[in-house]
């Protein structure tokens, strides 16, 4: 079953400084944070934020290229989780043919931002992450049990986001 999610905002990770994008159920319940590259947490951050950069970006660009192509995409979904990896898929439209491609999660999230398309996240992947403490950065938050770290993430507001907040 497929759960849509939006992007709740952006975080740091304390012991890494690796950015974290935090996605949440539509009704706050549930969050999955996904651990992200800078290039992507710059590309998502831009878009929430509303910067309009004076030349396109890598997702700026395969935008307007979809767009001029008279493509559209119609949602994404974060579909596995395998080895701490998340994977995800992008569907277009085109010519009325779905087309499914695949992506990282971070470059589908930035892109579903530009073209207003639907995140999706697999309940399986929520259940899979829901070993927090097993991400690859995670070796201080080894101490915390994982149903400890789901609390933190799901009871976070949006001014705990600073400037990237929704």
């Amino acid at each position: 079953m497929l759960i849509q999610m939006k992007v709740f905002g952006l975080a740091i990770d304390p012991v890494t400084n690796t950015p974290i994008v935090i996605l949440k159920d539509l009704q706050e319940k549930r969050a999955l944070p996904i651990w992200i590259g800078l290039f992507e947490a710059s590309a998502i951050a831009t878009q929430l934020e509303k910067i309009d950069l004076s030349r396109p970006m890598t997702h700026d660009l395969l935008h307007d290229i979809l767009k001029a192509l008279d493509v559209n995409v119609t949602k994404i979904v974060i579909n596995d989780l395998k080895n701490n990896t998340f994977f995800a898929v992008i569907h277009i439209l085109s010519s009325g043919n779905t087309i499914v491609v695949d992506s990282r999660p971070s470059d589908a999230i930035a892109l579903a931002l530009r073209a207003n398309a639907p995140i999706f996240v697999d309940e399986k992947v929520i259940e899979k992450s829901t070993s927090i403490s097993s991400q690859k950065q995670a070796s201080d938050l080894s101490k915390y049990s994982s149903d400890e770290l789901k609390d933190f993430l799901e009871g976070m507001s949006r001014e705990d986001f600073g400037k990237y907040k929704m």
